[in-house]
C-alpha cells in the first residue's frame, strides 16, 4: 500500500542557536501529530529560536496554523522565539486572512529566518 501524498512528515534540524522544524506535506487537524509532537520537543529543547520552515507545506488549515500559535506563545513565554520560513501559497492566504502576520515573524526563506535569530 503506498503511503498517502499528502501524509505529514516533519523534519527536526538542530544548531547551536536555533531548531528548525521542517513539515512536509499537508498540516491539518486530521494529519497535525507528527508536528504537534516534533513542536513540543523542539520548544522543550530549543536554545531560544524555533523556526518552522513552511517550504515543504502543500496544505495548511486553521487547525495547523493554530498549532503553530500555541507554540510560538509557548516559546516566547520561555524567552525565546518561534519565526516562520518561506510560507508559500499554502500558508500565506492563511496568515493574511487571520491576521497572524500581526504576531508572528515570517521570513521568505530559512537563511532569512536563522540570520534573524543571530542578532
Amino acid at each position: 500500500m503506498e503511503p498517502d501524498s499528502g501524509q505529514l512528515t516533519v523534519a527536526v534540524q538542530r544548531s547551536a542557536h536555533a531548531v528548525v522544524v521542517r513539515p512536509e506535506g499537508e498540516l491539518d487537524r486530521d494529519g497535525e501529530l507528527p508536528l504537534r509532537e516534533a513542536l513540543e520537543k523542539a520548544v522543550a529543547a530549543t536554545p531560544g529560536l524555533l523556526v518552522v520552515d513552511c517550504a515543504g507545506l502543500t496544505f495548511c488549515d486553521s487547525a495547523g496554523l493554530d498549532l503553530i500559535l500555541g507554540a510560538r506563545e509557548v516559546v516566547e513565554t520561555a524567552g525565546g522565539a518561534l519565526v516562520l520560513a518561506e510560507p508559500g501559497p499554502a500558508l500565506s492566504g492563511l496568515l493574511e486572512i487571520a491576521g497572524a502576520e500581526e504576531v508572528l515573524r515570517v521570513y521568505g526563506t530559512l537563511a532569512e529566518a536563522l540570520a534573524a535569530g543571530e542578532h
